[in-house]
């Protein structure tokens, strides 16, 4: 079986549990993450193939989109270890993996294929397809969208408020040159539509 062939059958795998995910961690994420992860390794001296696997099958154990973590691990492991490659080649791509999610705080993967994979999972979070995943995954957890009211001294967890808390952040934790340059006009529209949300909504509250 040839890479191209391996790749289709990713391709498969992950358009089979994530192509009518709503809440913007669809197979078009998958897709875009898979491509600028094999871009960034292309300049940053990574394994093309190893990142552009990786990206495919970030997300398919993130217990934020399944409902039993577990079995998507197991679910994983035997898909992965069915495909045609060497046992480095598939714990590498398990390892670019490992620590690719936010979660609350930033954890620096350990390998350099892990390093790619994150920055170009966390270049999609933000920008102006940033902005748009963050409603669809806003709406989709019934988020409010805006609101001044606090609650125990914070706004609760709205759309606007996930800016605050994580995606004004992320430019700061790009891990390779390539990412940083890329995240520089990403941020640059994330501040910018903060700026003009703000301005449209006090103008008229």
């Amino acid at each position: 079986m040839s890479q191209e062939e391996i790749r289709s059958s990713v391709k498969e795998y992950v358009a089979a549990i994530f192509q009518e995910e709503p809440t913007g961690h669809d197979y078009e994420h998958m897709k875009r993450v898979a491509n600028m992860a094999a871009y960034i390794a292309e300049h940053e001296g990574a394994d093309p193939f190893i990142c552009e696997m990786a990206g495919w099958l970030h997300d398919v154990t993130d217990g934020k989109l399944t409902d039993d973590e577990n079995q998507a691990k197991e679910n994983l492991h035997t898909f992965l270890y069915k495909l045609p490659l060497d046992t480095h080649a598939k714990n590498a791509i398990l390892a670019a993996m490992k620590d690719v999610s936010f979660k609350g705080k930033h954890i620096i993967p350990y390998t350099i294929e892990g390093k790619v994979v994150q920055d170009a999972d966390r270049l999609d979070a933000i920008g102006a397809i940033g902005i748009a995943r963050t409603f669809a995954f806003g709406g989709n957890k019934e988020q409010l969208l805006h609101t001044e009211v606090e609650q125990n001294g914070s706004e609760p967890g709205t759309s606007i408020q996930h800016f605050y808390d994580k995606l004004l952040h992320l430019k700061g934790y790009m891990n390779t040159p390539t990412a940083i340059s890329l995240a520089e006009e990403r941020h640059a529209i994330l501040e910018k539509f903060l700026q003009d949300f703000h301005t449209e909504w006090n103008s008229f509250s």
